[in-house]
């Protein structure tokens, strides 16, 4: 019998939003990692209306995606060129009872661990102003919006773990890709922070002390960012009960309407070899299709696995190879293929020598380092080719 992970099919967002669901019955956290655009953010959207629809129109879930990131605006002062300032929405839902919440100083909490700004929030014009040393009404960069967008919500969670009237019908917390401009000391002190609020939410109580959860989801494309989530809520933590959850790796494999899941529970790395089995699907000379960009994927993950092993790049892969009448070639075509116009945003199918060439490089590597590839494609594995002549 296999051991491996079952992967299961949904034919739609509504499907698999139901899924996920009923798994919170029995879980408190879900964590999904997902390369961009499988429909993340869809799918987030599908949760909170599937809440709507059981609770005839009234929501249960609070949630932070691109469209909360659409409730602020900026009005640059186009005539004076001087106050710049930062519109909050007030129609929307998200802002219920916000003048009351005083979250001023939470938000200060969240900023100053990740900026070195400061910000004043006028609740009678609904409009935010920062300052910066001795300079005020400043425009902050988009990272920097984001992340006081970011400070704004995890204060906004902390009232609602509270029981603040104005999200006491909140049961859920969905979070989609919650910061996507940060570096990696940010992105680490951010998750750190996150699990820490998440916990709470596992273990939070009502008034009279009865366990009264907050389940959660959340959904990244960013590798750091989940591995550090994954690390921590796996963790116990002393004086607390352990969070209980499950890890997804969401797939749509065909780029139409259906979705897979397949769990990730001890591999929170999955991702990686995920992206080496897209590869094999490509790589398939029947039903794949192998465009210039896959030669910077497969350089990537060639990166990634010399990194494991301690080494600073991709050469020791290649020499692992123990293919030295071809190393030079292998060197030059990932040198050369996974550079310059050769990008995702400008896709552009492989020549057939390029094609035999990829076919073989990938081949070498994935029988060299064995990996254990999920069969989310349905694709065959691509076997070592034989040599032939082909131009880099």
């Amino acid at each position: 019998m296999s051991t491996k992970p079952k992967i299961n099919k949904y034919a739609n967002l509504r499907t698999l939003a139901r899924k996920l669901r009923d798994d919170l019955g029995g879980v408190e956290l879900i964590l999904l990692y997902a390369y961009n655009r499988t429909g993340k953010t869809r799918l987030s959207m599908e949760f909170k209306d599937e809440g709507k629809r059981k609770n005839k129109g009234t929501a249960d879930t609070l949630y932070f995606n691109a469209f909360t990131e659409d409730l602020f605006t900026w009005d640059n002062d186009l005539d004076g060129d001087a106050v710049r300032t930062l519109q909050l929405n007030p129609d929307s839902t998200f802002f219920n009872g916000l003048k009351d919440l005083a979250l001023d100083e939470t938000i200060a909490g969240y900023l100053d661990r990740y900026a070195d700004f400061d910000f004043d929030i006028d609740y009678d014009t609904w409009k935010v102003s920062f300052r910066k040393d001795d300079a005020d009404s400043i425009k902050i960069s988009r990272g920097e919006q984001n992340i006081f967008i970011w400070c704004l919500f995890m204060a906004i969670c902390e009232r609602m773990l509270d029981g603040h009237v104005s999200y006491q019908s909140m049961r859920y917390l969905y979070i989609d890709d919650p910061i996507s401009s940060l570096d990696d000391n940010n992105a680490i002190a951010v998750a750190c922070d996150l699990a820490q609020l998440l916990r709470r939410a596992a273990n939070r109580k009502d008034q009279q002390g009865a366990s009264a959860p907050i389940k959660v989801v959340f959904s990244s494309h960013h590798a750091l960012f989940f591995n550090v989530m994954c690390n921590e809520l796996s963790r116990a933590k002393e004086g607390e009960a352990r969070v209980s959850h499950k890890r997804f790796f969401l797939h749509r494999p065909n780029g139409d309407g259906t979705y897979t899941l397949r769990a990730t529970e001890d591999t929170p790395f999955f991702h990686h070899v995920a992206s080496l089995a897209e590869l094999q699907r490509a790589a398939d000379p029947k039903n794949g299709k192998l465009y210039t960009f896959h030669f910077n994927a497969l350089r990537s993950i060639m990166e990634k696995t010399a990194s494991f092993f301690g080494h600073a790049d991709i050469s020791f892969c290649l020499k692992a190879l123990n293919n030295e009448e071809d190393l030079a070639l292998y060197n030059r075509a990932l040198n050369l293929l996974s550079h310059g116009k050769y990008a995702i945003h400008e896709p552009t199918e492989m020549g057939e020598d390029n094609q035999d060439l990829f076919r073989r490089i990938l081949g070498d590597f994935v029988t060299k380092f064995q990996f254990d590839l999920p069969e989310i494609m349905g694709a065959e594995a691509v076997a070592a080719a034989p040599a032939k002549a082909a131009a880099a």
